[in-house]
């Protein structure tokens, strides 16, 4: 439990307590965004080394003291290395897609993650794609296809970066329901970390600049706001059932149009708002058909 909360002299529901963890984890994930995209002069692999550098620390502090000398032990590095590396797939085209997308356009694309997902699981898990998936999945690809508008006329090849990122997910997903059987979510995360890490460390060679005091702070943010935004999110599953909070993932799309009029000046596209419209019908259908079923889901932009 990472905190209670009381209203009016009473504890609140788990329910009450999970809406409040999604929120938080909303915000910090948006903070994050934003950060990336503020510091897009910043060498991107030196973005990349802080965001988990600093992000190291919220995981650090989950592992309990009775395990520390042991807890990177594991029977299945396989599947860990196979997570950290779509992990950092997914990570590194994020932070690229954010940096040249409007950043409205680029979590909403961030959205069809959950649709890739169903189209993996139908073909290495065997999963049978029934008339609701199938609607689900063509709502988001018509979304997809509208905030993209893929035409030969300044057409943007940066908005491959969060479909990239959305397969990336897909993999992580099914990755991760298959660790978190057996492995600790610190456990999970503390790899794919350790790995983004040791990317961004290998362009050193590149050349890193000197932060300033204020460019310093922003990096110890952007990391402390991508691992807590992780934390929160695991908290919220684990309290309330998932049609209850993955709805409230979509507010990063009001944090994402705001941030991007009013720090960057972008224009908020009718074609945008429209086609994220789509995208979310067709990913909040496939929520609602899982949580009918009662399978474990991962929700949009869940990164460890």
């Amino acid at each position: 439990m990472l905190f209670q909360l009381i209203k009016g002299g009473k504890m609140l529901s788990k329910s009450q307590l999970a809406i409040i963890y999604m929120i938080a984890s909303v915000a910090c994930f948006s903070i994050m965004d934003i950060i990336v995209k503020y510091l897009k002069d910043a060498p991107f692999g030196q973005v990349l080394f802080m965001r988990f550098a600093f992000g190291m620390i919220p995981i650090v502090l989950l592992i309990p003291r009775e395990k520390f000398s042991t807890f990177y032990k594991t029977k299945r590095p396989g599947l860990h290395a196979w997570r950290a590396i779509w992990g950092a797939i997914a990570i590194v085209a994020l932070f690229i897609g954010i940096r040249n997308v409007p950043l409205a356009d680029c979590i909403s694309l961030t959205f069809l993650g959950p649709v890739f997902v169903t189209i993996l699981s139908a073909l290495f898990l065997g999963e049978k794609i029934r008339m609701t998936r199938i609607s689900a999945i063509i709502l988001g690809i018509i979304g997809g296809l509208i905030i993209i508008k893929p035409t030969f006329h300044q057409f943007n090849l940066f908005y491959f970066m969060p479909l990239i990122f959305a397969f990336g997910f897909a993999q992580v997903a099914l990755s991760i329901k298959s660790l978190s059987k057996t492995e600790p979510n610190y456990l999970i995360a503390f790899y794919f970390s350790l790995l983004s890490m040791l990317i961004g460390l290998c362009t050193l060679v590149n050349g890193w600049i000197w932060p300033t005091l204020y460019e310093s702070v922003l990096f110890v943010i952007l990391g402390l706001a991508g691992g807590y935004a992780n934390i929160l999110l695991t908290q919220s599953l684990r309290m309330a059932d998932t049609g209850l909070v993955t709805p409230i993932k979509y507010l990063s799309l009001v944090f994402a149009a705001t941030a991007g009029y009013f720090i960057f000046g972008e224009a908020l596209k009718l074609t945008t708002l429209i086609g994220a419209g789509f995208i979310v019908v067709g990913t909040y259908i496939i929520f609602r058909r899982e949580e009918t079923l009662k399978k474990q889901v991962v929700p949009p932009r869940y990164e460890t």
